[in-house]
């Protein structure tokens, strides 16, 4: 007899459609390919408008968590609602009931994660999350299933679709900043308050979840340094292009011998990197292992159908494990304190710099002077021409060195009353 597993849709959005439409449409198929009946008991929504749209029956369709959870034919509960508020309810409410349950909902799990996984342990249920980390591409299956033979030495990726977007176009077109932005708002690529995407809290959320599972360790959100793109100038991008690299938004986590570090910030990457080629919405994700070097995962990081991919190989995958043991991190209990000793703040790489500086004799020198007192080895310097104002545009290169050696250069030059001043810092990645 085919064994039924039974689904709840909790949220019809843009990723609760796509994930009813590939269930019911592909429902035949699973019964052939995986051997059960995946089957949506209910559907918690409250715009009528959605249910209509998506030809939700009627009787399946509920207002009431609590309905959803004490339904005895409901064994998984998809969460698609966002944030941390209700759905962290419906999460622990969930899992305390004995229901797995399968999330896209990246900013819960940075934020919670552990006590999370600590009720799917005591319940012994599965918490899934494929879908919280680079839309349709299966990075978490990567890290948990297909790489766990590997000491991880580093991973790091374009993980936000809008700011690729964004950057692509601004690089391709020499479009500035606020146009290209204006058009991803009006392609729905971004959200009419685009903070958490261009100032990557979207992309720290990601990156604590890969890097914990990646490194087998804590790195908490509030650990990872984060810069985003809404202070990007066309001109620095096109400055890049000179010196053979391209721009893009990239999280970055490394283990080195200080420790781990994690880092969101704009990066520079030399023009024949296979991630300069990720143009557009589509994200890629590279990981290096001890043994099996770099591999290169790529594809759609947004949108109903590829998020809903995501969502329902982790219905699948939960469903196949009901009936055996659920998949947790061996990491879970350890205490915050213990992860954070084994972060580090002073990561090592190769920086860009733009200053604007007063067109005098010495200048140059006295530049070269201030950053070899910190430790900075100059690699490459660029002068342009003098502006009606007085002031030359000096792009600097420099030679890798660390964090603080940079950020003591930069407290320097705004030291130097009017001679210079910083017009960008953008680090470069090799």
């Amino acid at each position: 007899m085919m064994r039924k597993v039974g689904v709840a849709i909790i949220g019809l959005g843009t990723v609760g459609g796509g994930t009813y439409e590939i269930l019911t449409k592909n429902k035949e198929y699973y019964k052939t390919s995986q051997n059960f009946d995946v089957t949506v008991e209910n559907v918690m929504e409250l715009r009528r408008e959605r249910i209509k749209l998506f030809g939700v029956p009627d009787e399946i369709v509920t207002t009431n968590l609590m309905e959803v959870i004490s339904n005895p034919n409901v064994d998984i509960v998809v969460e698609l609602i966002g944030g941390c508020g209700f759905a962290k309810e419906v999460v622990e409410k969930s899992l305390a009931a004995g229901k797995c349950v399968v999330t896209a909902n990246k900013e819960l799990l940075a934020k919670h994660f552990y006590e999370l996984e600590k009720i799917a342990k005591n319940s012994k249920v599965g918490l899934y999350f494929e879908a919280s980390c680079v839309g349709g591409v299966p990075i978490i299956r990567t890290l948990i299933d297909g790489t766990q033979a590997n000491v991880i030495q580093d991973i790091k990726g374009i993980i936000n679709g809008t700011t690729n977007y964004i950057l692509s176009k601004m690089s391709d077109e020499n479009a500035s900043y606020d146009d290209v932005l204006k058009e991803a708002q009006k392609l729905g690529y971004a959200e009419q308050n685009p903070t958490a995407d261009v100032e990557a809290f979207d992309a720290s959320h990601k990156l604590t979840i890969l890097a914990s599972l990646a490194f087998q360790t804590k790195v908490p959100l509030e650990n990872i340094y984060r810069e985003g793109i809404s202070n990007i100038h066309l001109e620095d991008i096109e400055y890049g292009k000179q010196l053979g690299y391209t721009l893009k938004l990239l999280g970055i986590a490394k283990r080195t011998e200080k420790g781990i570090e994690a880092r969101v910030h704009p990066t520079f990457i030399k023009a024949n990197d296979l991630m300069s080629q990720v143009k557009g919405s589509f994200n890629a994700v590279s990981i290096t292992g001890d043994s099996l070097g770099e591999i290169v995962l790529y594809g759609r990081g947004a949108g109903d159908l590829p998020t809903g991919s995501a969502i329902v190989s982790d219905i699948l995958y939960a469903g196949k494990n009901i009936m055996s043991k659920h998949f947790y991190t061996s990491f879970g209990d350890q205490e915050l304190s213990e992860a954070v000793k084994h972060l580090s703040d002073d990561f090592i790489c190769e920086y860009y710099i733009r200053l604007s500086v007063s067109d005098t004799i010495g200048v140059l020198a006295k530049v070269g002077s201030l950053f070899e007192q910190c430790d900075v080895s100059i690699r490459e310097v660029i002068q342009k021409s003098a502006s009606e104002e007085g002031t030359v545009q000096l792009v600097i290169t420099s030679h890798k060195t660390n964090e603080t050696n940079i950020q003591n250069a930069i407290t320097a030059i705004e030291k130097t009353n009017g001679i210079m001043k910083l017009e960008a810092l953008i680090r470069i990645e090799k």
